[in-house]
């Protein structure tokens, strides 16, 4: 039985955010495009600068460090300037850093570029989230999964074009800052000093799911906004967990894929892009639908079950015997796991909101303070580095001598989001002007 009510306005404002979110879901477009264009000629980069997996591993590594200091960056500079201009700044280091790795005469320029890069990408992956955290608020439901399903977008777009162009001049990857470049200037979020008071507005413990309604009695009272509790961290670190291991297997898939298929499993050289293209494809289709799943089946069942499905099917990528064999297996992986990061993100703003002031209901006491929750989302981008850390960097040292034995580790690891599950379904999704409406963390 379905228990989303209805009544009120599906969205506060909403008519005046349409811009808003088609920028950011630009905005997460471009990212996906450009970080899939680069993974998928990996193993060209390999080949051109006689580089090993450990090589590239140590260069990785660099570049999740370095993305790890762009979001920290981020955190202290969206205090004065706001997120959108710091959006801004990382997709203009993307153009930059975009054609000095394709056209770079030397390795020492190709490794600056990937530090470049490395900056941009925490830049924007920090800066997108934030965006997309504020409007969920702004919306009163979820929209993270959607959100992501842009990311994904643009990764497919990028893997059909790495596909179509695979037997051109490398040289033609420097088209891909072309996306980054344009999509800078759309009209994102604007800082502001304080959100507009208002109330708690919706659960979102799972199957319990509600949207605010318009309340039937005297309108409330106004609200004042009461002093910001502690973050509660604990919550925030299970979640943060969850994000680490869903990473580890996403950057396994998407960095060690076209290198499997290449090396371990003799693809052709113009297919291994579909060690990708597959994966993004499933995924896409199941965060694009993810806003009414989460409604439908509630944030813990689909978790807990994408879980055991993702075991199964990167352990049938460890083991499979032929490239195809693993294509498959990347597909159910993409499915299964699409839905982590975005849960991930949503739970972060919404736990973030929590105030000590009523800890025994778990409601915050005022409307949102966007700088507490950008300050979080910023900090928990970083349990994202954590995690690519694992699945790119340790995936290639251990897999060294086979990239099965990485992608086994990965297989045993994605079962720890079964315990973890519950922990992303905390927190209230408030929109301004509701209705405070009790957790109901239902689907547990």
């Amino acid at each position: 039985m379905s228990i989303i009510q209805t009544g009120g306005s599906d969205v506060a404002g909403g008519s005046g955010l349409t811009g808003a979110r088609a920028a950011v879901a630009a905005a997460f477009f471009a990212q996906g495009f450009v970080f899939i264009s680069l993974t998928t000629r990996l193993p060209r980069f390999l080949e051109r600068w006689g580089l090993d997996e450990t090589t590239l591993s140590l260069l990785l590594l660099m570049m999740v460090l370095l993305a790890g200091v762009g979001s920290l960056v981020t955190e202290r500079v969206v205090r004065h300037s706001g997120s959108a201009l710091m959006l801004r700044l990382g997709l203009l280091l993307m153009v930059v850093a975009v054609p000095a790795l394709t056209l770079a005469p030397a390795v020492a320029v190709f490794a600056g570029a990937i530090a470049v890069y490395g900056i941009a990408l925490g830049l924007v992956d920090a800066t997108t989230n934030m965006q997309a955290v504020d409007l969920e608020h702004r919306y009163g439901r979820p929209i993270l999964p959607s959100s992501h399903g842009y990311w994904t977008t643009g990764g497919i777009s990028a893997a059909v074009v790495a596909l179509a162009t695979g037997h051109l001049s490398p040289t033609v990857g420097v088209l891909v800052a072309v996306v980054p470049l344009v999509i800078a200037f759309a009209p994102y979020l604007p800082r502001v000093a304080r959100e507009p008071q208002g109330v708690p507005g919706m659960s979102y413990g799972g199957a319990g799911l509600t949207r605010p309604v318009a309340s039937p009695v005297a309108p409330a009272a106004p609200v004042v906004a009461a002093p910001a509790g502690p973050i509660p961290w604990g919550p925030i670190w299970l979640v943060g967990s969850g994000l680490v291991v869903f990473y580890m297997a996403d950057t396994a898939a998407a960095a060690w894929g076209p290198v499997l298929l290449a090396l371990d499993l003799a693809a052709p050289g113009n297919l291994v892009a579909l060690a990708t293209l597959p994966y993004l494809v499933a995924s896409m289709v199941v965060r694009l639908a993810g806003d009414h799943l989460v409604a439908r089946f509630g944030v813990v069942p689909l978790l807990r079950i994408g879980a055991v499905v993702a075991f199964g099917a990167l352990a049938l990528v460890a083991l499979a015997p032929s490239w195809p064999v693993a294509v498959a297996g990347f597909a159910v992986l993409g499915a299964s796991i699409a839905l982590v990061a975005p849960l991930s993100f949503s739970a972060a703003g919404r736990i973030a909101t929590i105030s000590a002031a009523d800890p025994a209901t778990g409601r915050p006491a005022a409307e949102p303070d966007r700088a507490r929750t950008d300050a979080v989302i910023a900090r928990f981008n970083q349990f994202n580095y954590v995690g690519a850390l694992l699945g790119a960097v340790l995936t290639g040292f251990v897999g060294a001598f086979s990239l099965r034995v990485g992608f086994m580790l990965s297989a045993v690891l994605v079962l720890a989001l079964i315990p973890l599950a519950p922990a992303f379904a905390r927190g209230t999704l408030r929109r301004p002007g509701s209705e405070p409406v009790t957790d109901a963390a239902a689907g547990h």
